[in-house]
């Protein structure tokens, strides 16, 4: 099927958006609980995505930019939040959001928040923003949520790799010359796109992710998350350690980065700069996003051993304060830009 290209053009935002194995065990108990928390107070959990008109930009911006594309897929439209580059270059980087990922706006595009757009407003890259997908880990799932009514299959991996990059070739982004990044289950996929498409992506980052799946308990703690973050069922994503589950674990398909420039990261988990736990709530959610991070060091430093292992390079980064909290990876991935714009010649 052929859609039009029909719809208006949107203006830019007005506000652009935000070991020992004993330890280890505690770590992954505590995170078990932690994931199934919500972060922050006050934030009602998403709807699924609901149908909207199929429609693109009448025309691309020719320098920068921010637009909004509701974008064909099996899943049904996808809103995709994108600012071009500013000098029209064919570039992109996909940026992935976390595991409560909204349907109206990817948390990247938040100026409290990622703050993506600002940090790149005057690179030559376009930053594609994918909007929804809560609780997906961007995979391919094999059957609709049976937790939640869920009336499709996400199909994200097939969306990220083949449907969007079709479309936004239309406007001039290259389907070859990308990067990806993402924080937490995002950061997992990340590197989980990168590492099977490699004729799409030169450059992936990881910012606090969950990268050793397949270690005792994190399959429980992703169970009790994805029930927290919209009530999906982990085993309508991947049986128990199927070859599917396996193929999106980064610790087992680490061989396949090998040669890829990578921005890995994850915080001490000690409170920092962005901690102000000055009431209840605030406690609350620091104490949560110190359990998350540590999980996420854990996972992080045992796949920086694994790379080691097999003698895959890759830039590692490990602050000495930051919990799982959305400043700490504007922080990172304002960090991770020069190694994103070199790779891709931007």
């Amino acid at each position: 099927m052929r859609f039009g290209r029909t719809a208006a053009r949107v203006g830019v935002e007005s506000g652009r958006r935000g070991a020992s194995r004993g330890w280890a065990k505690r770590m992954v108990a505590a995170g078990a609980a932690a994931l199934a928390l919500p972060v922050a107070a006050g934030v009602v959990a998403p709807t699924l995505a609901s149908a909207a008109p199929v429609h693109g930009p009448v025309l691309r911006a020719p320098a920068g930019g921010f637009e909004e594309l509701m974008v064909p897929s099996g899943m049904g439209p996808i809103k995709v939040q994108v600012q071009w580059a500013s000098q029209g270059g064919n570039a992109a980087l996909y940026l992935l959001d976390g595991m409560r990922a909204r349907d109206d706006r990817n948390a990247w595009a938040n100026a409290d928040e990622g703050g993506a757009p600002d940090m790149f407003a005057n690179d030559n890259v376009t930053i594609v923003m994918p909007v929804g997908g809560q609780s997906s880990f961007y995979q391919d799932w094999y059957s609709p949520s049976n937790t939640n009514g869920q009336k499709y299959t996400y199909k994200w991996e097939t969306f990220l790799t083949k449907e969007l990059p079709e479309f936004l070739a239309g406007y001039g982004v290259s389907k070859t010359n990308n990067a990806v990044a993402g924080l937490s289950m995002g950061g997992s996929a990340a590197l989980m796109l990168a590492a099977y498409h490699r004729d799409m992506f030169k450059h992936a980052s990881a910012f606090s992710g969950y990268l050793n799946i397949s270690a005792p308990g994190m399959r429980e703690a992703i169970r009790l998350a994805m029930l927290d973050a919209g009530r999906f069922n982990v085993d309508s994503m991947a049986a128990p350690w199927s070859p599917q589950w396996l193929r999106m674990d980064p610790f087992v398909f680490a061989p396949q980065l090998k040669d890829l420039p990578m921005y890995i990261s994850a915080g001490s988990a000690l409170p920092g700069q962005y901690d102000r736990p000055n009431s209840a709530v605030g406690v609350f959610n620091t104490g949560n996003a110190i359990v998350l991070e540590a999980l996420s060091l854990v996972n992080t430093r045992a796949f920086q051993a694994r790379l080691g292992q097999l003698g895959i390079g890759a830039r590692f980064d490990f602050p000495a304060t930051g919990t799982h909290t959305w400043k700490y990876w504007h922080d990172q991935l304002a960090n991770a830009r020069p190694d994103i714009l070199r790779a891709l010649n931007a």
